[in-house]
């Protein structure tokens, strides 16, 4: 990304572009990009897969964003770095993008846990209209999340293993198994090791090197680097 940014306009990163000299992209490339940032100054930081509010009033869109700890707090805080002012006015958002709440933006296991219990119906979690949305959605998330938090940040629309297909019903031992996922990754910290043995040993999570785009409709090969 950084390379064709610099193709286009060659002037250092913090100066403004003229619209035809940037880049398109979703939530997953201000994360990965500022994930980089952070992380090149030694600050832990991860991807956070889960649900935005702020998008469309009454419905949680699915959405990433960045999660870095504050040391000076002793907390991890949620970041949002697609949102400039343009972003921010035109969709009304209030709170604070570099500290986002947790109630504005749900990560997967907090979705999964509110729609389990009932709290929260299923079908107001996804993306767009029809039938991306739903308990499937959210276990997909979680699939993603699991990733995220082994430092493989996918593309959203990046299918495999676990993720059940649009609008399969959920059997017994499938809502065990998201269960237990959501459990471990609401508290990754606490779980970390669980998370990294699972992920290297369950063929269901972890990401292979053929990938289905959902988006292009084809699969696609993928380069995955060392966590």
């Amino acid at each position: 990304m950084l390379d064709r940014l610099l193709e286009l306009d060659d002037r250092m990163l913090n100066v403004a572009r003229p619209p035809e000299r940037r880049l398109v992209g979703v939530c997953r490339h201000f994360v990965v990009l500022l994930l980089t940032m952070l992380r090149a100054k030694h600050i832990p930081a991860r991807c956070r897969c889960g649900f935005g509010s702020y998008f469309n009033p009454g419905f949680f869109e699915d959405h990433v964003v960045c999660e870095y700890w504050n040391a000076a707090e002793q907390r991890w805080v949620l970041v949002d770095p697609q949102f400039d002012e343009v972003w921010r006015n035109g969709l009304k958002i209030e709170h604070d993008i570099l500290d986002v709440p947790r109630d504005r933006f749900l990560i997967a296991a907090d979705a999964w846990a509110r729609c389990r219990t009932g709290e929260s119906d299923a079908v107001k979690f996804g993306i767009f209209k029809g039938n991306l949305r739903g308990l499937w959605f959210i276990a997909a998330n979680l699939v993603h999340d699991v990733a995220a938090l082994n430092k493989i940040e996918m593309l959203r629309w990046d299918v495999w293993g676990a993720m059940p297909h649009p609008d399969t019903s959920l059997k017994t031992d499938d809502l065990a198994f998201f269960d237990h996922l959501a459990a471990l990754t609401r508290e990754p910290d606490a779980s970390f090791e669980e998370l990294r043995r699972l992920y290297e040993g369950d063929g269901r999570l972890r990401v292979p090197s053929t990938v289905f785009n959902a988006l292009r409709n084809r699969p696609e090969s993928v380069h995955i680097r060392a966590p």
